[in-house]
């Protein structure tokens, strides 16, 4: 994982309710175990028309969403079944960041543990960064706040451990190698127990 403590983006939006992990990614595209690629996969059929051209209707195809790394999205987004393809699609597709009033939890738990925020915010704040896509936004995953163009702040909680790996580039089993030594210390002093 890349580390990340800040993160400057414009915002696109995706505001349907509801947007499954089959969505994200669809089922049949889970045969692999590497990452690269699956940016082109992300939202497949949602995004391509039969004939694999571009559909104009999908909101990430439009020249404005182009570049953006944080994605705004409706209600319930991740829902569905537990892959990891669903955040490796997003991340490789280029979106760093899905802000969202309610984010499904194990879509959550995935996208943290591989170096995308997933960050839950107020109704309120959701509903008024729904209707400005392509504004301006940084997080600061250290103090955990979203900066707002007009000064103002969103603040948000992320757990403990997921954000020291997040701030670190670590994953779960990076973390662990960290500490190889003193797991290894601690073994050996329980076998000579």
């Amino acid at each position: 994982m890349k580390p990340i403590s800040r993160l400057h983006s414009r915002t696109a939006v995706l505001a349907d309710e509801n947007i499954d992990t089959d969505r994200i990614i669809p089922a049949r595209f889970l045969t692999t175990t590497t990452r690269e690629g699956l940016g082109q996969l992300c939202f497949h059929d949602w995004r391509y028309q039969a004939d694999g051209s571009d559909n104009p209707a999908f909101p990430l195809n439009r020249p404005e969403a182009r570049g953006c790394a944080i994605l705004i999205a409706g209600r319930n987004f991740g829902c569905g079944s537990s892959r990891e393809h669903a955040p490796w699609a997003l991340l490789d597709y280029g979106i760093r960041a899905v802000l969202c009033s309610e984010i499904a939890d194990i879509f959550r738990g995935n996208a943290l543990k591989n170096g995308l925020l997933a960050i839950a915010i107020d109704e309120l704040e959701h509903r008024w960064l729904l209707k400005h896509p392509g504004i301006e936004l940084a997080i600061d995953v250290r103090e955990q706040y979203i900066a707002l163009p007009d000064g103002g702040r969103i603040p948000f909680r992320l757990e403990p451990f997921a954000r020291h790996c997040l701030l670190n580039g670590v994953d779960q089993l990076g973390y662990l190698l960290q500490h190889a030594d003193t797991i290894t210390h601690y073994e050996h002093q329980e076998q000579a127990a």
